[in-house]
């Protein structure tokens, strides 16, 4: 028996060459190591069944890794499918891929499941995982895989999408067929090797059921056929699988904190907003309360704007077609967009899905000088984007919603130096919302999805780094992820339970000036084109809105708050002397109420408390005799005989300095 020479490369170590026999397996290289679950043998992952070859240079996957945790959600998918055939003989099998934190599989089935439904297949999976089954990796060919898999009208289906079409397809098709090579995965017995069950897949996947530590159903959904609704609606398991118990409870745990701060939730109970179905999905109206929120927000953000030298357009919310056929956006983005209205003869008007070209037409609306560059132009506009209706989710995926849309014109020398004091602005201005740990996402051209030149393309790539690096975040690059005209600087921004949310986006565009033909006069008298940077601040109102309602859970800091303090009388006597009160604050312009209703003190302490405001002013005999108040706190604290004037100024100076209390 001859040997072979392999090269194991571990993270942050020397790689280590080893001499092993023919046949020696990626489990026998790691023997011993029992947080290895697959190897990555030149480039490409492998199941530890893997034969070793002479030359290989292999990488121990563990399973607390990326990769590592996608292969045990897999296989977890494959757990549940074979689960649910066990229980459900008639159900056709779908596709079944990991995703963020978990997976799914899909089922062809008579009747949706239940939630007792899921209770059943989740028993079955512990028993299956119990049971310790091999996950055994077999090649196969085309036919011999329609053979076995004739009653699997959707597997047959995926077969012929080997290659560049099974990557083209729905999430999950590529997981299941992989490249030129077909293979079947069988679960075989542990101790007689008779098989189990069987399922089409690329792979790779743990070694044995057993390898699965913690797995738990979450919620089954109806889903079409590889993403299209021209295809049949199957039913959708999700699930979740995760290295340790410890680690699904805390998951759980998350989740749990995650939906008490679900913003559509929050925008009800606190009577922010709401989205009426006969305005339609996507399109949402805010409430009275929500609307001092949105308002304080957009104040804020004029006043420091303003402070930032832009200037303030308007523009409307429909235009002719021809301005998005000029900037290509209807080259790129018409399936985004609402379908045309025909006026004027047969027009066709579009409403705006952004604000850009627009605003190019206002720089050009007259001859620029050198001498106003940087022009920042800055406008709260409000556009339309027809999102698909399965992916609108309330505030944070909607299809009418306002940005905080800027587009600064200046020259190229000017441009390094208006991107840093720009990432500056933008950052700090987050941080006075309230956020405060960031990093930066650099998105760089996909040449297949651009306009302008390659030279053009590196220069503004090449900036954005530099003025992202002097910002000390972390830079993570995103490959091919820039829209057709520019790359850019998304910062990205974690909420209080460690969430990660898209904020603002900064892009640099040499490409719209030259199809709007923008030119300014430079100092030698010669026409120069500007170059164009595209800015959202929030994103959009609505998202930022969601964001932030979800970070504070509702108790928002009290500069921000609808409602910042609420005086409760301990009796109806008391209630002039709090409305006095109110009537101060009002002068000094804060927002107090006094509830005059006929609750019992302590109810209308609990309705201020599920209000969620900052501070609860109550007065009694003793307080209305000294001129004083009980000044109470969100937090259930409270301070007795507080003069009216220290209290209005408590207040006064927890707005002005932004804090949370």
């Amino acid at each position: 028996m001859s040997d072979v020479r392999v090269i194991i490369k571990r993270d942050s170590a020397e790689p280590e060459e080893r001499v092993v026999t023919t046949g020696t397996t990626a489990a026998a290289l790691f023997e011993g190591e029992r947080a290895i679950v697959a190897a990555r043998v030149a480039g490409e992952l492998k199941d530890l069944a893997y034969a070793l070859a002479d030359g290989d240079e292999v990488e121990p996957v563990e399973l607390a890794s990326e990769d590592g945790l996608n292969i045990l959600r897999h296989s977890a998918a494959h757990v549940m499918a074979q689960a649910v055939q066990d229980l459900f003989p008639d159900a056709k099998l779908g596709i079944g891929p990991p995703i963020k934190d978990g997976f799914y599989y899909d089922f062809d089935v008579e009747t949706p499941f239940t939630p007792d439904d899921l209770k059943r297949i989740e028993k079955k999976m512990q028993e299956i995982q119990k049971r310790g089954q091999r996950f055994a990796r077999r090649v196969t060919t085309d036919d011999d895989a329609r053979a076995e898999l004739a009653d699997e009208p959707y597997k047959l289906e995926l077969i012929g999408l080997k290659g560049s079409a099974a990557a083209d397809s729905a999430d999950g098709a590529n997981v299941e067929v992989g490249g030129g090579e077909l293979t079947i995965y069988d679960n075989l017995d542990a101790k007689t090797g008779e098989l189990c069950w069987k399922d089409l897949c690329r792979g790779p996947h743990l070694p044995t059921t057993r390898n699965i530590p913690a797995f738990k159903l979450m919620r089954s959904a109806a889903a079409y056929w590889r993403g299209s609704e021209k295809n049949k609606q199957l039913q959708r398991i999700y699930g979740t699988a995760w290295p340790s118990k410890d680690e699904l409870k805390a998951y759980l745990e998350f989740l749990a904190e995650a939906e008490k701060r679900d913003h559509r939730k929050l925008g009800s109970e606190l009577d922010l907003f709401s989205i009426p179905d006969e305005i339609g999905s996507g399109l949402a109206v805010f409430h009275p309360k929500g609307g001092v929120i949105r308002r304080a927000m957009e104040d804020y953000s004029r006043k420091r704007h303003e402070e930032a030298d832009y200037e303030f357009v308007y523009t409307p919310h429909a235009t002719k077609g021809k301005l998005f056929e000029k900037s290509g956006h209807l080259d790129w983005y018409a399936d985004g967009m609402y379908p045309p209205m025909q006026l004027d003869e047969g027009t066709d008007y579009y409403l705006k899905p952004m604000n850009c070209p627009m605003h190019n037409l206002i720089f050009d609306a007259r001859g620029r000088s050198y001498r106003e560059l940087p022009l920042r132009l800055f406008e709260f506009g409000t556009v339309y984007r027809y999102e698909k209706s399965g992916v609108v989710h309330g505030l944070t995926r909607a299809r009418g919603f306002t940005q905080d849309d800027a587009h600064i014109y200046c020259t190229k020398e000017q441009m390094a130096d208006e991107l840093d004091s720009l990432l500056t602005f933008v950052l700090n201005l987050l941080r006075d919302y309230g956020l405060e740990d960031f990093y930066l996402e650099l998105s760089t051209q996909d040449p297949e999805k651009s306009i302008g030149s390659d030279e053009n393309w590196a220069e503004a790539t090449e900036t954005l780094r530099k003025a992202a690096g002097k910002q000390g975040l972390e830079l993570v690059m995103d490959p091919g992820g820039a829209a057709f005209y520019g790359p850019k600087i998304s910062v990205q921004a974690r909420d209080a339970i460690g969430r990660t949310w898209q904020m603002s986006t900064i892009q640099v565009d040499f490409n719209l000036p030259d199809r709007f033909d923008l030119e300014y006069t430079a100092p030698d008298g010669s026409k120069q084109r500007p170059v164009m940077i595209h800015r959202a601040l929030f994103g959009s109102i609505e998202r930022f809105f969601a964001v932030l309602l979800e970070h504070y859970a509702g108790a928002f800091p009290a500069w921000l708050a609808p409602v910042q303090a609420t005086g409760i009388p301990i009796g109806d006597a008391h209630v002039p002397y709090l409305q006095e009160f109110a009537a101060k604050a009002k002068a000094e312009g804060l927002r107090v109420e006094v509830d005059a209703s006929s609750d019992r003190m302590q109810k209308k302490i609990r309705n201020a408390q599920k209000s969620k405001v900052p501070f609860m002013i109550i007065a009694g005999d003793e307080d209305v005799a000294n001129g004083a108040v009980s000044f109470r706190y969100r937090d259930g604290s409270q301070k007795n005989g507080v003069p009216v004037d220290e209290a209005l100024a408590e207040i006064v100076k927890a707005v002005q300095d932004r804090v949370q209390v």
